[in-house]
């Protein structure tokens, strides 16, 4: 029998051993939500950096999702790094690597890592190089071993807006956060390649910063790193800014004004209690303390866990803020350029420079003092924009980054000269090569199919991924300029159309583009929309393949143009008929047919029927998606005679390089 003083005690401890697993239970819950309070992974770029692609579901393909998987199940690493090699067959090995920021938490890394894994291949589809960085992580692939190596491009910038006043005094303290930063890198024994510091640069005023590089990567090619990282802030134009980050693939550095890393704060032990003092308590004492204490905990995690949504809510905010400064990243002040550079550059606008001219000014070729080629448009005062309106546009379409479009660099105001500097691309517009005499041998199936594939990218990009939205509305193969490898690039935005997010379609009573290359839709009605572009992308595809113009068969053969041309050979079942003799010997039978296939989905009267540019990509990238039947195309000839358009040159001039002879576009008499 046990006595019931006892019995007593027994049941008093079992009842609260039971309350304290049950209260336990509810506050790791609720520390398990605090955990969750850090929010997604934030977004800033990714580069697709390889000219070469993989066939999907091969082995590369398959060493390639080995690959990320691996890295994603090593994503809760202590030292937030980890590489790899798959395969041992040089056209097919695989290297990759992910590196988390240094501060951030087991659970982030993971999150952002697992993130990127999943994005890269979706961004990248099937590109044998990728690499894609988010606030919190980076993680990159390649064909080409990169391990150990000091990569500095691509380069992302990043600039806060606000200028510092005190700029002579603000460079010396940066230089010396600098220093400190790689000072503290050598000294870790650790190898993490990671570190923080707080540097005084007023008496009310601090600079934090911190640098990071890739754990492979030796000392001294971590501080030669971060070293190139601070030279992007030497001012060359444009001030000192109040913060701004460089990202490398091998290193990144970041300073503010204000903390924004995340500081571990060592674990404080406390003693345990000793027998001094000690007092035995009652039953109902020690469950009224424990009560007591409980509650206090439990009030305690309310109001943290209170504390944490408040604070996800503002990261979520500075998210969107963080994003918004990445696709803002180019401010119209350090765009611009003054007149002494760019006329040094080109020889002062030498006619031995000049590359062309259009209707809206000469193009020059220019080389800056660091060595970099550009092209300069110098624009005729015939568009009727002011200088707000100009850099207001300038802006917008500096914001375009994608290695499937002419890259708009800056401009000048200055003397009464308006000038906007692009990158140079070396070879001509793809019209050139099309149907040119001298150059069409360049240009074998594999090359076209990779150019089809680049426009569809970057039109992807206009469609999708910008912000904000933009329908060129002018696409066609003479505005697709070719780099030194052959990869296309889409230029000649001066007609193109911005919309906002929520925006799908729109209406104008003046019609831009150009004949044999707009929807039935606009040039009847002036609506065009996404479907639009869609139209003029099917009719580029029709001409890449079979290296004959659109226009050429008006009234030839009793075709009205390549469009029915094309159509009659596909209703035939002779649709390799319809390629350039010059492929006989190069081609692919499958992606000829599946391109043209795609191109007549393109080109189909009803906008609704023709596909997206997600979907186009997605089907010249998948050889197993099934596509669906073509229905009869529209001409845009049929509709010529029916509608009356004006040939008004009042459009914006940005991008819009010079025009292929023998084309005649039609614009509308208004700036947008």
């Amino acid at each position: 029998m046990i006595p019931k003083s006892e019995e007593k005690l027994i049941i008093t401890m079992l009842s609260f051993n039971i309350y304290k697993t049950f209260v336990i239970y509810f506050l790791l819950s609720l520390l398990k939500l605090m955990l969750t309070c850090q929010g997604a992974p934030i977004f800033l770029y990714h580069d697709c950096t390889n000219t070469t692609s993989f066939s999907t579901n091969g082995t590369f393909q398959r060493n390639l999702n080995l690959l990320l998987s691996s890295l994603s199940s090593n994503s809760t690493r202590d030292n937030r790094f980890y590489n790899l090699t798959v395969g041992s067959d040089p056209e097919n090995i695989v290297y990759g690597l992910f590196v988390c920021r240094g501060d951030a938490t087991d659970d982030l890394c993971r999150d952002c890592v697992e993130t990127a894994t999943k994005d890269i291949v979706q961004r990248c589809p099937t590109d044998k190089a990728a690499i894609i960085t988010y606030e919190e992580c980076m993680l990159r692939y390649s064909n080409q071993n990169f391990f150990g190596k000091l990569e500095t491009k691509p380069a992302l910038q990043l600039v806060n807006n606000l200028n510092i006043s005190q700029q002579e005094q603000f460079l010396e303290a940066l230089e010396r956060t600098t220093r400190n930063v790689t000072a503290k890198i050598a000294n870790d024994r650790s190898g993490r390649r990671f570190a923080t510091v707080e540097s005084p640069f007023t008496s009310k005023q601090k600079i934090y910063a911190l640098g990071q590089c890739t754990q492979d990567l030796s000392v001294a090619d971590c501080n030669k790193c971060l070293e190139a990282a601070f030279a992007y802030f030497i001012p060359s134009c444009c001030g000192v800014r109040e913060g701004g980050r460089v990202i490398f693939p091998s290193c990144n550095f970041r300073y503010e004004l204000y903390p924004f890393y995340s500081v571990a704060e060592s674990p404080t032990s406390t003693a345990g209690p000793g027998s001094k003092g000690k007092r035995n308590l009652s039953p109902g004492k020690i469950i009224g303390i424990a009560a007591a204490t409980v509650s206090v905990a439990f009030v305690v995690l309310l109001i943290a866990a209170f504390c944490c949504l408040t604070r996800k809510r503002k990261k979520n905010q500075h998210a969107m803020e963080e994003q918004t400064a990445a696709n803002d990243m180019t401010t119209v002040e350090s765009l611009q350029f003054d007149l002494g550079t760019i006329a040094a550059a080109t020889n002062k606008f030498s006619h031995v420079n000049k590359l062309g001219e259009g209707g809206f000014g000469q193009v020059y070729k220019g080389v800056l003092r660091n060595g970099q080629e550009i092209a300069v448009k110098r624009l005729s005062g015939r568009s009727g924009q002011g200088d707000k309106q100009f850099k207001n546009e300038v802006a917008v379409v500096a914001k375009l980054q994608h290695r499937n479009l002419v890259r708009l660099l800056g401009f000048c105001l200055e003397r009464g000269e308006r000038l906007l500097i692009f990158e140079f691309v070396p070879n001509k517009s793809l019209d050139c090569f099309l149907f040119g005499t001298q150059n069409r041998g360049e240009l074998d199936w594999p090359t076209r199919y990779n150019i089809i594939k680049g426009i569809a990218r970057g039109m992807l990009y206009l469609h999708e991924d910008s912000q904000p939205r933009i329908i060129h509305r002018d696409l066609k193969v003479s505005n697709v300029l070719l780099d030194r490898e052959m990869n296309p690039k889409i230029s000649d935005f001066g007609m193109a159309r911005i919309f906002g997010v929520d925006e799908q379609q729109g209406s104008t009573s003046r019609i831009v583009g150009t004949y044999g290359y707009m929807s039935p839709e606009y040039a009847m009605h002036g609506q065009f929309s996404v479907k639009s572009d869609v139209y003029s992308f099917g009719v580029s595809v029709l001409e890449i393949i079979s290296g004959k113009k659109n226009n050429s068969f008006h009234q030839v053969d009793g075709f009205e143009d390549l469009l029915s041309y094309s159509w009659k050979l596909w209703s035939d079942g002779a649709a390799l008929e319809l390629l350039d003799p010059l492929l006989r010997e190069s081609y692919s039978e499958d992606e000829v047919i599946r391109c043209m296939q795609i191109g007549l989905l393109c080109v189909q009267e009803d906008p609704a029927k023709r596909p997206t540019m997600t979907t186009i990509v997605l089907m010249l990238n998948s050889q197993i998606l099934t596509l669906e039947a073509p229905q009869r195309p529209a001409s845009f000839f049929r509709y010529k005679d029916e509608t009356s358009i004006p040939t008004n040159e009042g459009q914006s001039p940005l991008l819009s390089m010079p025009s292929s002879i023998n084309e005649t576009s039609i614009s509308e008499t208004y700036p947008r």
